[in-house]
């Protein structure tokens, strides 16, 4: 049998496992199926949530921080370093994840937290910051992580405004004057694949507020909330970025870091998978795994299992996802570019995939990998 090398590089399974067990449990498959097979994993991620578990497993430090949780309890989080590179993750320091007892707390939730780990990662010396943003907690337009790094963000008496979006309806000032040092001297990345404008009918409050716990009146408050900071960035900076792509990512977190403090914006998936070494992985590969939870019609608008399937293309390799359910026709899961598609609920009850991943992908992966050496993928349909 002759030797292969496998690549896997899944993301998180949603609510079950992370990316890295995910590939612990396929790679025990692979190896039953062909104990000759050498396999590699690079756990992959967009931006959001699993993202600094994904680029720990390809080689980063992990520094814990304790910073401000999305209420102001501290919290227990982390940012990961290699060399003069970070990453900081939004919703391990400010998410939803974070918020206490998962009560939502759609006016007052900061994003400060996010701003203590960059700030950490500046007084570390690192000299290049990606920042991956997604399932913040709040609306804040990046207020409360400008706060953490030296901004003064005032009202009409002179005093800081209220933490969260619901603050920003009183805010009259910004002054930039005191801003960490060294902002000036690093590379600042946004990793996130929101197009969404900070304000209005596709903005950050009318979008995704509802989903932070926001009743229709809050968002309307909301909403106008980010358009007067908007209006008071807008004169301290002179530069309006309210309609940018991407300045409504992560409750305007992204209009923070865009508008006030210069960072860059790339594709999260893309970004990520530059930043854990995914393409070179690839090219080395006989056989390319990914996968996530759900392979479904969003799954098409740019997920990473999608970015992976784009790459290893790109290099030849051949690329099967493993998915804990498939919401598509084949005909997409092989118009996206992948030879074939398995899925823990052809093998169990939907209940059952979530009870038990782990050896379900176990036995995915004896079947993936026979199928590959057989040159016959049976679940390409």
């Amino acid at each position: 049998m002759p030797m292969t090398h496998v690549l896997l590089a899944p993301d998180k399974f949603k609510g079950t496992l992370t990316a890295a067990q995910v590939a612990d449990a396929l790679a025990v498959g692979v190896r039953r199926a062909a104990p000759s097979a050498t396999t590699v994993t690079v756990p992959v991620a967009d931006g959001g949530d699993g993202t600094l578990a994904a680029v720990v497993a390809a080689g980063f430090e992990r520094v814990p921080v304790t910073v401000s949780g999305p209420t102001g309890a501290p919290v227990e989080s982390a940012y990961a370093r290699r060399g003069d590179d970070a990453v900081v993750e939004l919703a391990d320091a400010s998410g939803l994840s974070r918020l206490p007892d998962g009560r939502p707390a759609p006016m007052t939730a900061s994003s400060a937290g996010t701003g203590e780990l960059i700030a950490a990662a500046l007084d570390a010396g690192c000299r290049r910051v990606v920042v991956g943003i997604g399932g913040s907690a709040g609306t804040d337009g990046g207020a409360g992580l400008l706060t953490a790094l030296g901004a003064r963000v005032l009202g009409r008496d002179g005093a800081p405004v209220r933490p969260g979006g619901g603050g920003l309806a009183d805010v009259t000032d910004l002054d930039l004057s005191a801003l960490h040092p060294r902002l000036g001297e690093i590379e600042l990345v946004v990793a996130s694949d929101v197009d969404n404008p900070l304000a209005g009918r596709h903005g950050a409050a009318q979008v995704y507020g509802p989903q932070k716990g926001a009743s229709p009146d809050e968002v309307g408050e909301l909403d106008a909330a980010l358009n007067r900071w908007a209006d008071v960035v807008a004169r301290a900076t002179g530069v309006d970025r309210r309609s940018q792509p991407g300045a409504g990512a992560a409750g305007g977190v992204g209009f923070g870091l865009v508008a006030v403090l210069g960072a860059s914006v790339r594709p999260g998936t893309e970004l990520i998978a530059e930043v854990t070494g995914l393409r070179a992985a690839i090219e080395a590969a006989d056989l390319v795994v990914t996968g996530e939870g759900s392979l479904d019609a969003q799954s098409l608008r740019g997920k990473a299992p999608v970015a992976v399937a784009r790459l290893a293309g790109a290099a030849g390799v051949r690329v099967v996802v493993a998915a804990g359910r498939l919401a598509l026709p084949r005909a997409e899961v092989r118009a996206a570019g992948f030879a074939a598609a398995y899925a823990l609920t052809d093998l169990a009850s939907a209940d059952e995939a979530m009870a038990r991943p782990a050896p379900l992908l176990e036995t995915i992966g004896v079947q993936l990998m026979t199928d590959h050496l057989e040159g016959d993928p049976a679940h390409a349909g």
